[in-house]
């Protein structure tokens, strides 16, 4: 992973609150979180138009 850098963006706040129960059920922090799921959707992309 390359260096960290700040990324500001509006979130529905509903996602938020979700995000945030989540980040407490599994110990983890929002950014920690925003990162898997970035992945997750570049892989899933990444994919989709490699085919």
């Amino acid at each position: 992973m390359g260096k960290k850098k700040t990324f500001s963006t509006s979130i529905d706040g509903n996602r938020i609150k979700e995000l945030k129960h989540l980040a407490v059920d599994t110990d983890k922090s929002l950014g920690k979180l925003l990162e898997e799921a970035i992945e997750d959707i570049c892989r899933k992309y990444k994919k989709k138009f490699s085919t």
